[in-house]
């Protein structure tokens, strides 16, 4: 090709070649057939065409790319989360309630606490007994305290409760009154298909033990080697009986219903504590 076909050709080409700077950018379009000689001409224009990458100092803290955003718990959580860990006040019962009134509700609760519970099938007994929302309360890992006989099986609501009792009540009350941790809580059972005692005798109304919904607790054993006893320390005016009727007092703020020896002859030797909708506190 002859010097002057040479120009017309590398003219024809930077014809197919379009340069728009503008401050910051440049943008350029290469068609089809674009000569080397083109190629190199474009390398030369994009030296002139201003900062294509910026030469500053970002800016501290700053990332390239925004975090991904939380996306949340893959698990319910409770409305009232952190009720076992709140301190007893006129509106702890209500917490308690409300924080369980579904037992995907409860469960968080108690997970959240770090309280072991294990879910169990709701089961019908009889017409009057048997277990819905219930599972077995295993150890707090939160607290010291364990319940003697352990691995119980009752509601959640009342697992919540007995949690909160433990927790808020039961521990605190003994340091302060007696000077030294509770390593047990002892107690004569939750689930038992039966009625209502009296002094009297039996009764033809479903106790709330029927549904695993109450427990009777019988007293405690601290790390000293003390053993306090519903039995043979209410009454004795010492601080193991402050102990126990305080800890009694403050059950009527997280239980539906609590029974001590000042209700009647059949608790003298423990106290009732049901977490069901009832308000009875003797």
């Amino acid at each position: 090709m002859s010097p002057v076909n040479a120009r017309a050709a590398d003219a024809d080409a930077d014809s197919r070649l379009s340069a728009e700077p503008g401050g910051e950018s440049c943008q350029f379009r290469v068609m089809p057939g674009t000569s080397r000689l083109a190629v190199a001409l474009l390398l030369v224009v994009l030296s002139g065409c201003g900062r294509l990458i910026p030469n500053t100092v970002p800016p501290s803290g700053y990332t390239p790319y925004a975090p991904a955003p939380n996306p949340g718990p893959s698990v319910y959580v409770a409305p009232e989360a952190g009720v076992i860990d709140q301190p007893i006040d006129s509106e702890t019962l209500g917490r308690v309630q409300r924080a369980t009134q579904t037992l995907a509700q409860c469960e968080a609760e108690l997970e959240a606490a770090r309280v072991t519970f294990s879910p169990t099938p709701d089961r019908v007994n009889s017409e009057t007994c048997g277990l819905t929302a219930a599972g077995v309360l295993g150890p707090d890992m939160g607290t010291t305290a364990r319940m003697a006989p352990s691995d119980v099986t009752m509601t959640c609501t009342l697992a919540a409760a007995v949690s909160v009792w433990r927790r808020q009540s039961v521990e605190p009350a003994a340091r302060e009154l007696l000077g030294s941790d509770v390593v047990e809580i002892d107690h004569m059972g939750v689930y038992a298909c039966r009625g209502v005692r009296t002094d009297a005798g039996s009764t033809s109304r479903a106790s709330a033990h029927s549904r695993a919904a109450a427990l009777d607790f019988s007293g405690v054993r601290l790390r000293d080697g003390r053993r306090i006893t519903v039995a043979g320390d209410w009454a004795s005016g010492t601080p193991e009986s402050r102990f126990l009727h305080r800890i009694r007092d403050e059950g009527c703020r997280i239980f539906g219903t609590v029974l001590s020896p000042d209700y009647n002859a059949v608790h003298h030797d423990h106290l009732h504590l049901e977490a069901e909708s009832g308000r009875l506190c003797r």
